[in-house]
């Protein structure tokens, strides 16, 4: 009976020091990855701007036409 709880424990610690290496190994992944990603972070460019779309309307005259057709048609009535 001895002899099984001393095979449960070795069993447990080498179970443990398996993950904590494992941990060991995640943390130092973890610790480059953001140390990495600082490294990049920090540079300055210049800022990407959008140019702005201007719509304009297709007709020039548009403002135009009916003043004149109100203005011709008071002429053609003082006329008549």
């Amino acid at each position: 009976m001895g002899a099984c709880c001393w095979v449960t424990t070795f069993a447990h610690k080498a179970v443990g020091k398996y993950l904590e290496d494992t941990m060991k190994s995640i943390a130092l992944a973890a610790a480059l990855s953001i140390a990495a990603t600082s490294a990049f972070a920090g540079a300055m460019t210049e800022p990407v701007m959008e140019p702005e779309v201007i719509v304009e309307d297709s007709s020039s005259s548009g403002g135009v036409l009916v003043p004149l057709l109100i203005l011709l048609i008071v002429w053609a009535a003082i006329n008549a």
